[in-house]
């Protein structure tokens, strides 16, 4: 049995260090990345590891559960009433965090090696990415009980949502090509993405479209 993962609020000095080498050998190495590697770069014993975190997988979970934290502590921190105030963070804090440029070598890395290692690949997007459309998709769900955003779907609402955020642009940083480099360009992309979901989304524009019927029944 794997022992838990430390939660977000009790990661001490020695997570820490484990966290920022397995973010660090993921850019470098992807998938091939062991545990000798994480131990070697975080400067503790292979043993120590495994006491702490049982395994690998056991391992990238923590350090995927604390990128979750990060990326949906916007939603969680500002005032139930600020609709805006909140995705607008929360789209913020997403554009930086993948236009970091760990973390992008890290993701062309994990999606080279996927077919290789496809179990440990599924684990990553569905305790990383999964992990933050299911969050946002509960916040969505709580946000239309409110009556602040017309009913509908909220996964559907919540991978839209993502899915206008990173727009084109991590596409064209992968084929290295001119995209928002600068923290002002991403701020306005994001502005332009919740606003327009907004739009899309508004109690007051709340229709019954004929797809949204024939999704429910599908």
């Amino acid at each position: 049995m794997n022992p838990t993962p430390p939660p977000d609020c009790a990661t001490d000095a020695r997570d820490q260090r484990v966290f920022d080498a397995v973010r660090e050998l993921l850019a470098r190495q992807g998938m091939r990345m062991s545990m000798d590697a994480v131990a070697q770069q975080a400067g503790c014993s292979k043993q120590t590891l495994y006491s702490r975190y049982g395994s690998k997988q056991s391992l990238l979970r923590a350090v995927m559960q604390r990128h979750v934290s990060r990326a949906t502590a916007g939603l969680r921190a500002l005032r139930e009433g600020d609709l805006r105030g909140s995705l607008l963070q929360f789209a913020t804090d997403y554009l930086e965090h993948f236009n970091q440029p760990h973390v992008a070598q890290a993701c062309q890395l994990i999606s080279a090696d996927a077919a290789q290692f496809p179990e440990e690949a599924r684990s990553l997007y569905r305790e990383g990415a999964g992990a933050v459309e299911l969050h946002l998709a509960e916040w969505m769900a709580t946000a239309c009980a409110r009556g602040q955003l017309r009913h509908d779907d909220p996964h559907f609402m919540a991978e839209l949502l993502m899915s206008m955020i990173a727009g084109l642009d991590f596409d064209r940083q992968r084929f290295h090509t001119p995209h928002r480099e600068d923290r002002q360009r991403r701020r306005g992309w994001a502005e332009f993405s919740v606003d327009s979901f907004l739009r899309a989304f508004a109690v007051e524009a709340a229709t019954a479209p004929l797809t949204n019927q024939l999704r429910s029944s599908s």
